[in-house]
């Protein structure tokens, strides 16, 4: 029963063969699962699993808030709207929207806890949990960035994060150098050698290039360029200054463990992408500036919206203007920069 259950999930209940021509090398499994196709097929089995044993997958917890018995009962609706499909989902975006099918009445929180969990995207899902489409690109934006999840240790301060993009992205696959593909499989080989040593060395290569091995949740691992992101119109106190905790653990509850969309507007004098980081369709930098954790940057970002925000905020006394006259963290910089 097993066997047919799990490709009537995985494969509309075929049980041919692949085609002839098909390409092996890009097979994980018999049922033709692809590498892209990774998380639809764990999907699969989790529901095939739940299906003989009731029991939902270890480690979901950490990426959503309710209860083992609300997961129970997503994953009966899961099956249930998975049946339903025909036929059944093979790419990733499908397999979201079953998956926002099944929990529209849930938590918005759960649902893409849920889908990180299997690696599935968030766009355009989630912009159909949010009823919000996907913004358009900026006027000015030179190109745009769709990262990997971001870890909270990522978050610099209030308006700075690193962020990682999958190296198999088509913007970053034609330009990833030769000796780092290279590296990270040699130091996949060294690490299932148990060559720690030889691992971490190559390790060192890979990151000094700006790339990194990223982990997912299922432990595969990932190759992700680095991009050092400061967010565009607005500055955050600095750590030390009032409020700079705050703001700093502010933008970590808007962006922690969600795949975001990035307009690069260029580079600053750092070496900084500037950009627009949207996170589930809602702006980050409006989010901040409402919330009274940044002032508008209005030296470098003249958008009107930007202003309104933070009067919006200062009249509210919201975040930081619950101080009766709080220092601009730029003037701060500058008193610091002489020596004051």
């Amino acid at each position: 029963m097993g066997n047919s259950l799990f490709r009537f999930l995985c494969c509309g209940g075929s049980s041919k063969p692949p085609p002839s021509g098909h390409d092996q090398s890009q097979a994980l499994g018999p049922h033709g699962v692809t590498a892209a196709s990774a998380g639809v097929s764990a999907l699969a089995q989790d529901l095939l699993h739940f299906e003989i044993t009731s029991q939902v997958p270890e480690g979901l917890g950490v990426h959503v808030i309710s209860s083992k018995r609300a997961q129970i009962n997503w994953y009966r609706k899961l099956l249930e709207e998975w049946r339903k499909t025909n036929p059944p989902p093979r790419t990733p975006e499908e397999a979201s929207r079953v998956v926002i099918q099944a929990l529209k009445r849930h938590q918005k929180a759960d649902v893409e806890g849920l889908l990180i969990f299997y690696g599935l995207p968030l766009s355009p899902a989630s912009a159909e949990i949010s009823g919000v489409p996907p913004p358009p690109k900026p006027q000015g934006a030179k190109f745009e960035l769709q990262t990997l999840p971001v870890d909270a240790k990522a978050v610099a301060d209030g308006d700075t994060i690193n962020v990682y993009v999958d190296a198999a992205d088509p913007r970053e696959s034609p330009v990833v150098p030769r000796q780092i593909r290279k590296a990270a499989s040699a130091r996949a080989k060294a690490r299932a050698a148990k060559d720690y040593k030889t691992a971490d060395a190559l390790q060192k290569i890979i990151n000094d290039a700006g790339y990194r091995v990223v982990n997912g949740h299922k432990g595969e691992e990932t190759l992700a360029k680095k991009y050092r992101i400061r967010l565009k119109g607005i500055d955050a106190p600095e750590s030390s200054m009032p409020y700079g905790k705050e703001a700093k653990e502010e933008l970590v509850r808007l962006v922690q463990g969600k795949r975001l969309r990035v307009y690069v507007y260029g580079e600053d004098r750092y070496g900084r992408s500037v950009g627009d980081i949207y996170c589930n369709g809602s702006f980050v930098q409006e989010k901040m500036l409402r919330r009274g954790f940044a002032w508008h940057y209005h030296a470098y970002d003249q958008r009107p919206e930007l202003a309104a925000w933070e009067k919006e905020a200062r009249e509210a006394r919201a975040g930081l203007w619950a101080q009766p006259n709080p220092e601009k963290p730029w003037e701060w910089r500058k008193d610091r920069r002489n020596g004051n």
